[in-house]
């Protein structure tokens, strides 16, 4: 390799020496076997130094260093300063020279199995090579990534450049610096620090590679993030591990009552809108509390905190695993929280979070971390579940967006995402965090603006798999067809046991089951993703015994399912928007009054469950429980 230009010099062919003892002829002088020795010896000599140098040249580019000029040396004077004449009588012995025959040919090999560069060109830059790893190493606490393809790109010079993005950045901005440099190979390792909870913090950040050609940096992969957040976590065995699967979306105004632990519920669920607890306080008894995150305070009302405080202290303390539910409710305080095609205003009570800028990033960073912090010790409770803000493929109805394709839907509610999962798991290892789906799976109805659950599920695999896997869970609510039908074993033409159904009910729910089975959806130890049941209710307008059997045959079917972590039903008390919409879910009417449900609830993940729910058998139409599971 030229030292000054960097270039490789291209290698000459050696002739193998045939290493044997040479009969001396009488009509010319001999020639004494030490000096052909000695002649072989050199020439393999300055092989050897010469590889030599081009190691050394590799090593001072690889630590930037300007190299130093290597003065030449010819070959007869390398040996007569290696084997002076006057030890012409020394002979360094065949086993020597094998060793040094040997040698050479490991440094030829050596080269020989360097890979092939290619040229870079605009179709295939982006694509050229792969990050595939990003992690938090666990022995440095460095953002560790690997670059990975099989040949090198050609470019100005021998190295791949790192450079870290935002998540709402589409490629390297101009007069970015890059973070680390290495030489290019079939596998190049860089780093560069986390910085964690810092002013210059990478971890939300997603990582590139690139390569400088003309002067300029041309990005050579796809762009990747973090994979293990985890890896820093504080809190490690936070996840409450429920008795069974029986759960429900609680009545505050029974949390401190007896009715929990009457029910013996295991699970419960509770919504966290985002907005209410940003802003100081109004109350003197609650004081404002100021949160430091990356740099930056924030303001959170003491008092929405004490309120959270109660709830998830006193259902830990019940025993009962939580889950809670991030919501974007609109605050004209906060619009740096509500995307920026979403500010235009719908009619739905919940907006999609904003990934898209820098402001957005910062506050949904700062509020995963806060409840993340607050919620994995043992002062204020526990939360071990997350659902991401609420059935994303409803649109118009429950994650407001300017309507557009369904990647670019999914991409924008994939970056908030990422966010809140990077910050709760980088606090707390064993929490788990869900998109939300409702049941429309596959309507494919012409003209449609919201979204098809199948396709979103699709899409945001898809996302997530490219550009760092990450271990998500689906929160499905699959309510019956329609809303107002408690009869879930009705047969409907909208419900076919195959992945093409229109929608998604408990009666199908093995659809849901078998797609996530599929190859491309497992996480990365090759498991199926955690399913939650996170909402689900059946009325009980057309009668109380039709509603207590929909609980019961929906609780039977999700048992058969180890895939499915828990079930929380909607809910604890009716709802008057509900009730009167036809919607009378509650274990217990407005007025106090316990439904025939309440006792199938309390008892079915007992030893008594059957004295409970046998009755079912004859309105549903069977003899066997097992007879509902496919």
């Amino acid at each position: 390799m030229d030292l000054e230009t960097g270039k490789k010099k291209k290698p000459g062919k050696r002739k193998r020496v045939r290493r044997r003892k040479i009969k001396r002829a009488s009509h010319r002088p001999a020639v004494s076997k030490t000096k052909s020795r000695i002649f072989w010896l050199g020439m393999v000599l300055a092989g050897l130094l010469l590889a030599g140098a081009i190691g050394a040249g590799i090593f001072l580019l690889i630590h930037k260093k300007p190299a130093e000029p290597v003065p030449e040396v010819g070959l007869t004077e390398m040996i007569e300063k290696t084997f002076p004449e006057d030890r012409e009588d020394r002979d360094i012995g065949d086993d020597i020279l094998d060793h040094i025959f040997t040698a050479g040919d490991a440094v030829r090999d050596s080269y020989q199995k360097r890979p092939k560069s290619y040229e870079v060109t605009e179709a295939n830059a982006a694509n050229f090579a792969e990050i595939s790893e990003c992690i938090i190493s666990p022995d440095t606490g460095r953002v560790s990534v690997t670059v990975s393809g099989e040949g090198i790109p050609k470019s100005d010079d021998k190295f791949y450049y790192l450079f870290a993005l935002n998540t709402y950045d589409n490629g390297i901005p101009q007069g970015a610096d890059y973070l680390d440099r290495e030489y290019k190979d079939s596998e190049t390792h860089l780093s560069t620090g986390l910085n964690y909870n810092t002013s210059g913090s990478r971890l939300y950040k997603k990582f590139v590679a690139a390569v400088k050609m003309d002067g300029k940096f041309v990005q050579v992969t796809q762009p990747k993030y973090i994979t293990n957040p985890e890896a820093i976590a504080k809190y490690t065995s936070v996840f409450q591990q429920p008795a069974s699967i029986k759960g429900i979306l609680v009545d505050p105004n029974k949390l401190r009552g007896s009715e929990l632990d009457d029910l013996g519920v295991k699970q419960a669920a509770y919504n966290i809108p985002v907005a209410r607890l940003l802003g100081p306080s109004t109350s003197a008894a609650y004081p404002t509390v100021y949160y430091t995150h990356n740099g930056k305070t924030y303001t959170l009302n003491g008092q929405v905190i004490a309120e959270y405080d109660l709830v998830f202290s006193t259902l830990t303390a019940k025993g009962i695993t939580t889950t809670a539910i991030i919501l974007n409710n609109y605050s004209s305080a906060y619009p740096q929280l509500i995307h920026p095609q979403a500010r235009s205003g719908g009619s739905a009570p919940y907006y999609m979070f904003n990934g898209a800028e820098e402001s957005g990033v910062e506050y949904m960073a700062a509020v995963g971390t806060f409840l993340a912090e607050r919620y994995s010790g043992s002062s204020h409770g526990r939360i071990s579940n997350w659902v991401i803000a609420n059935e994303i493929n409803a649109r118009k109805e429950w994650n407001y967006m300017a309507h557009t394709d369904t990647e670019s839907y999914v991409e924008e509610y994939a970056k908030g995402f990422r966010v809140f999962y990077t910050a709760i798991k980088s606090v707390s290892s064993s929490a788990r965090v869900y998109i939300s789906l409702d049941q429309q799976w596959d309507r494919n109805i012409k003209n449609n603006t919201n979204y098809d659950a199948r396709d979103v599920l699709d899409a945001f695999n898809n996302n997530i798999s490219a550009k760092g896997d990450i271990d998500w869970g689906v929160a499905q609510h699959p309510y019956n067809v329609p809303l107002t039908e408690a009869r879930i074993w009705k047969a409907s033409k909208y419900v076919e046991h195959n992945a093409g159904t229109s929608m998604l009910t408990m009666e199908n729910i093995d659809v849901l089951i078998n797609y996530l089975r599929q190859e491309h959806f497992l996480n990365d130890a090759g498991e199926v993703r955690s399913i939650l049941i996170s909402e689900l209710g059946y009325t009980s307008n057309a009668g109380e015994a039709n509603q207590a059997a929909a609980f019961a045959y929906a609780y039977y079917k999700m048992e058969a399912y180890d895939e499915i972590d828990g079930f929380l039903l909607n809910r604890e008390t009716d709802a008057a928007e509900e009730v009167a919409q036809g919607l009378s879910f509650g274990l217990s009417s407005a007025g106090g009054g316990r439904k025939q449900i309440y006792n199938v609830f309390k008892y079915i993940d007992t030893p008594q469950h059957a004295e409970y729910t046998n009755f079912a058998k004859g309105i549903i139409g069977i003899s066997n429980w097992s007879e509902i599971i496919r």
